[in-house]
């Protein structure tokens, strides 16, 4: 039998109650834990430091790894490990992720790593494994970390509870705008792009002497982002304004380029820095494929001749297309411009996500840089009184030494003894002595000089060698430099000016040692940018790599422009399936069809022409010739091209011609004139032209080309009337062209007066009616028209 479960389902299991709680507030509230674990701790950096969690604890593992700049390398892996065991519990690949990132001089502006092995490269090659990768921090690092031993900031306990971290690093860098950030938080994301550490700091100096700047003046210091990869930004400058007010924007960029003159005329364009994050392997492929699909006609080839610089050179198909030309075509068409966004999405002291302009920025770093000022010069402070103590201990015990050893060697308890001397009754003693650390009288004892515990302490522990006398010259000479500092940080933590003085010189420290070289301050442009390459390898870190210009004015190219011209024959049968076969086909010539089907229309055209297709509705088709099926096989249906009602049927396909005009006409008798520029339509679904009444259909589509209009009816009847009559509209049903009492339009069409009205007889010669026999069918529009002549056609078309 099988096991009976006599345990009741009511029952609590053990170790625990069953709390009831709605579904809807249980998932409400576990789901907020996560998006606030999400933006806090992964996606949204901190404004102090410019870092996420991940990134600050892989600082803080190399630095007690002794990974410092002046050391050696050690495994990534071996840092990876630290990182996740202690600090970080996460999935190794992402952090070393993390590692990779900030050791890419084309991903990061300033690397916080200094990697040795492959560390991928700006073709998007991944970089090889953990285990085959070595790193140490830069100097930019260091810099972000001075004064973690100095009490800069608070620390807290890892997630295990083992070891320490710190909350937030010194920062003495600007990373945050330096190096910029980007992330995806639960309902919320950041974006800020890399800028010149050299402007950064020049910006947050004129905030600290004018804490009000406007964004504008701001600006004028710091002009906007400074990609690593380089580049061209051609963004307007009150957009840039706006964006960094804001705090939400983007930015046009560009790649950089230049035109290299082969002589004789021909030239080829070489583009040597290309947007950040694109990845030079992906916009090779993808302009190749342009170039295949001749979505770019005028050019021909794309070779990528890159070593460790960005070379890609571009070659012409034609050189007397301006190179700017077909840099704009690129431009638009490819990833050699793209926009980066802004988004300062950043945590207010590590806690409130918000986000912040330009000044808001700069703020919190600025307050930041002051917080950590305080707590090193409070720190060094109580160092200094401390050391100060045992100084004067020291100087206590060379001022009576032989009361001191007399003590050391004769009491069984030499420090009590110590402290309970008062060794101002010798007289040695001046009262600047007593300033720092000596202790208070004994209980009983009159007020006098007494040594502290720290001072009895530190004379036991001397060394006999410490009793020379030039080492009581230099314990003097020492006392006298600490108790200078302790005046001046004295003075430092009272006075807020002074402070901001301090802040300041170490900000012009930052800017000289990572900003602009001499001489090139401030924008930079790609003359400098040259000078600099041909005199550094490629060039230093401080300098400006993106340039800063307007968007140049360069006439626009038609889209037929585009499409390599190559002559087609476009051949569509009456069942509707269209094809265009390469070259001027004869005409006449025999071509295949669907079994039941046959020829409707056959013309020649080329692949930059736009066909224009008429329907029985009234209303026109736009087909790109260059996107008609190959003339291999059958073709496609039309009706796959475009949005062609089942029930309608092809009244006239033509090739477009600009200038042209076109006769139309219904059943019904009514036409106009229009301009074949109004008839291309720009969507599927066409556009409407003819308005016809119910009943009746479109029967005309004819090209105007002649001064006279010829019109037959369904009985026979023959009317030709001047074409001024006519009017030109570009939408209605237009006016009547014929008096009908029975039946409709046959056929109508547009002819010369003076070459004749001509049509094809049965014996397929060509029949000519002018002069006098003209005139008897001449008369005015809306007439009722004479009977055709004999020999006039039996279908009642002029053609």
């Amino acid at each position: 039998m099988a096991d009976q479960i006599d345990d009741d389902p009511t029952e609590p299991p053990q170790g625990g109650a069953i709390t009831a709680e709605p579904l809807r507030r249980a998932l409400g509230d576990r789901y907020l834990q996560y998006a606030l674990s999400t933006i806090m701790h992964r996606a949204l950096p901190d404004a102090r430091d410019g870092l996420k969690p991940v990134h600050r604890r892989l600082m803080w593992a190399m630095r007690l790894l002794r990974l410092d700049p002046n050391q050696g390398f050690k495994k990534s892996a071996r840092v990876v490990g630290d990182v996740i065991g202690k600090y970080h519990p996460h999935g190794d690949q992402s952090v070393y992720d993390a590692l990779v990132r900030l050791a890419q001089g084309f991903a990061v502006r300033y690397p916080l790593i200094d990697g040795q092995g492959n560390f991928g490269n700006i073709d998007g090659d991944n970089a090889a494994a953990m285990r085959y990768t070595e790193s140490k921090l830069t100097a930019v690092a260091a810099a972000m970390m001075d004064g973690l031993d100095e009490d800069a900031v608070d620390m807290r306990a890892t997630y295990d509870g083992e070891e320490e971290e710190p909350i937030v690093l010194p920062g003495a860098f600007p990373n945050l705008l330096a190096n910029g950030a980007a992330g995806i938080a639960v309902g919320m994301a950041t974006s800020i792009p890399p800028h010149n550490a050299g402007e950064v700091a020049s910006a947050a100096l004129h905030l600290i002497k004018h804490p009000d700047a406007r964004v504008e003046t701001l600006l004028e210091k710091m002009p906007g982002p400074d990609f690593p990869t380089g580049g061209v930004m051609i963004e307007p400058a009150s957009s840039i304004a706006e964006s960094y007010r804001t705090g939400r924007g983007s930015f046009r960029l560009r790649a950089r380029w230049k035109v290299e003159d082969l002589g004789r005329g021909q030239w080829r364009i070489v583009v040597d820095e290309i947007p950040y994050q694109v990845p030079k392997s992906r916009l090779i492929e993808k302009i190749a494929e342009l170039i295949n699909a001749r979505r770019i006609p005028i050019l021909a080839d794309i070779r990528d001749e890159s070593a460790e610089d960005v070379r890609i050179v571009l070659e012409p198909r034609s050189r007397n297309v301006e190179p700017a030309v077909l840099m704009e075509t690129l431009f638009r068409q490819t990833d050699l411009e793209t926009r980066f966004p802004l988004n300062m999405n950043v945590l207010i002291d590590g806690k409130i996500p918000k986000v912040c302009g330009l000044r808001e920025v700069l703020r919190a770093f600025l307050d930041h840089r002051r917080e950590v000022l305080q707590r090193r010069s409070a720190y060094r402070l109580e160092k200094i009184e401390k050391r100060l103590e045992v100084l004067g201990g020291y100087i206590i015990a060379f001022l009576n030494l032989d009361r001191v050893i007399e003590i050391i060697r004769n009491d069984d308890d030499p420090k009590a003894s110590l402290m309970a001397e008062d060794w101002g009754r010798f007289g040695t003693l001046t009262p600047a002595m007593g300033e720092f650390g000596f202790g208070p009288a004994p209980e009983g004892r009159e007020p006098g000089v007494y040594l502290s515990e720290a001072q009895a302490e530190a004379i036991l522990n001397m060394r006999l060698r410490s009793l020379r006398r030039l080492e009581e010259m230099e314990i003097r000479n020492e006392r006298d430099a600490l108790a200078e500092e302790h005046v001046r940080l004295s003075a430092l933590l009272e006075d807020e000016a002074a402070q901001w003085d301090r802040i300041s010189d170490e900000l012009r420290e930052i800017r000289a040692t990572f900003g602009p070289p001499r001489g090139f301050g401030g924008a930079i442009t790609p003359e400098e940018i040259d000078k600099l390459k041909a005199a550094h390898d490629p060039y230093p870190l401080g300098a400006r790599r993106t340039a800063m210009t307007e968007a140049p004015k360069v006439e626009e190219m038609p889209p037929e422009a585009m499409i390599e011209r190559e002559p087609i024959t476009v051949v569509c049968s009456a069942m509707g399936w269209i094809r265009a076969m390469k070259g001027h086909v004869a005409l006449d010539s025999e071509l295949k069809y669907k079994d039941g089907d046959g020829p409707k229309f056959v013309f020649h055209a080329e692949t930059t022409d736009r066909i224009l297709l008429f329907s029985s509705s009234g209303r026109f088709f736009t087909l790109g010739a260059d996107k008609l099926p190959g003339g291999r096989g059958m073709g496609e249906p039309v009706r796959l091209m475009i949005d062609l009602p089942n029930e309608d049927e092809m009244v006239a396909l033509f090739a477009h011609k600009p200038g042209a005009k076109r006769l139309l006409a219904s059943s019904t008798g009514d036409g106009f004139v229009l301009n074949e520029a109004e008839a291309i339509a720009q969507t599927r679904s066409g556009k409407q032209a003819l308005n016809v009444k119910a009943g009746g259909r479109a029967m005309v589509c004819a090209p105007v080309e002649g001064d006279a209009v010829a019109v037959v009816g369904e009985n026979r009847k023959v009317l030709v009337f001047p074409l001024e009559q006519l009017p030109e509209m570009t939408r209605g049903k237009g006016l009547r062209l014929q008096r009908y009492k029975d039946g409709g339009l046959s056929d109508a069409r547009v002819f010369d007066r003076a070459a004749g009205l001509k049509w094809l007889d049965r014996g397929g010669r060509t029949r000519t009616v002018l002069g006098e026999e003209l005139a008897e069918y001449a008369g005015d529009r809306a007439g009722a028209g004479r009977m055709a002549p004999r020999g006039f056609p039996q279908d009642n078309k002029f053609n």
